[in-house]
């Protein structure tokens, strides 16, 4: 069935990648006007559809430019607002978008700011706030009306660009050749061990431009962390849970999924799509399947993007009795790429930024 959906969905895969095909060349010809800035532009992307980690990885360069005034812009996909919003106290996953709203939570110190159109975004910015030394650019790859100073593409280890097909077939938003406007590659979510053999046949596989560096990411889980005041009545040690509800709404959720049920007896999932905005009849399903599970010591786990939008109030003072817990993750690098990361990105910085 799968296999006669993409012959049935591929003539149309074909009109896509032309179409997009011509707008990217029309960029590279000048024929559409691509905005270069004064201060440093970095842009995080990719061509799949989802599910790499870009946040994660917007966090790891937050972390690693920390001794700069920063800012993050972003669309805020799935917020139901238009147009430039600055981040503010009373911001939510409603009014800019949930990754943008963890950003904010997370760096107190980051300028976050959401405008599908990332010029005008970027030219509010600095008239705000003209200190603004670094701007990071969320979901960017194919924003070409702005000329990135440096452009990292992330692919996912277990379906990289080079195996897919464009979008309806595939999950390519644009021709794997997309991916020769990168200056870094990162290969994502990749195994915490990884062998040089499979480093070098992946390298091999993407064959990168003589100007192109390959870094290689995986993903580490952090402790479980109350949410809010959701686990204020528990009356058992987080080290004692037996049964655990996972609740995502994330693009490639497995991988939590395979973390959780190796670190706990029972293990139930509910598993929405991607950005889910919940609603007041999920917490029924919620409830319901919490109290169905196995068990005294069981509680709720989900991810950092889902709080964002479980902390709607509509939403949170439905399940403030719930014992809710996240794990917040990182990204880390093997070997030696995260000093010649590193370096590339502060030397770029460094050079380019006003002091």
């Amino acid at each position: 069935m799968i296999r006669i959906l993409y012959i049935l969905l591929y003539p149309i895969s074909i009109l896509y990648g032309i179409s997009t095909f011509i707008r990217n060349k029309f960029y590279d010809w000048s024929l559409f006007k691509s905005t270069e800035f004064n201060t440093p532009v970095i842009v995080v992307g990719n061509l799949n559809v989802g599910g790499v980690g870009k946040t994660p990885h917007i966090e790891y360069l937050i972390r690693l430019l920390n001794q700069y005034k920063l800012a993050t812009l972003s669309r805020g996909y799935k917020r139901q607002t238009s147009g430039f919003i600055l981040a503010d106290n009373i911001s939510t996953a409603s009014t800019i978008g949930d990754e943008p709203k963890q950003i904010q939570n997370k760096f107190s110190k980051v300028i976050v700011a959401v405008d599908e159109k990332r010029v005008n975004g970027i030219k509010q910015l600095k008239s705000l706030f003209p200190e603004i030394q670094v701007i990071l650019l969320d979901d960017a790859y194919q924003h070409r009306a702005v000329k990135p100073g440096i452009n990292i593409l992330i692919t996912d280890y277990s379906k990289l660009y080079i195996n897919d097909t464009i979008l309806p077939s595939g999950r390519l938003r644009e021709w794997a050749i997309g991916s020769n406007r990168a200056d870094i590659i990162i290969v994502s979510k990749t195994p915490t061990v990884i062998s040089p053999i499979d480093i070098r046949r992946i390298k091999e596989d993407l064959q990168p431009k003589p100007y192109q560096e390959v870094f290689f990411s995986y993903t580490k889980y952090g402790s479980l962390t109350p949410f809010a005041d959701t686990c204020k009545n528990l009356v058992f040690s987080p080290s004692d849970i037996n049964s655990v509800l996972l609740i995502t709404g994330i693009a490639k959720p497995d991988s939590l999924y395979y973390y959780i049920k190796d670190n706990y007896q029972t293990v139930e999932h509910l598993r929405y799509s991607d950005h889910y905005l919940f609603q007041k009849e999920d917490i029924a399903t919620i409830k319901n399947s919490f109290n169905d599970l196995y068990g005294n010591n069981k509680v709720i786990i989900t991810t950092e993007k889902d709080i964002m939008r479980l902390s709607l109030p509509e939403i949170y003072n439905e399940i403030k009795e719930l014992p809710i817990f996240y794990i917040p993750i990182e990204i880390c690098f093997h070997g030696n790429d995260k000093e010649e990361f590193d370096n590339k990105i502060l030397k770029y910085v460094t050079a380019n930024s006003r002091h």
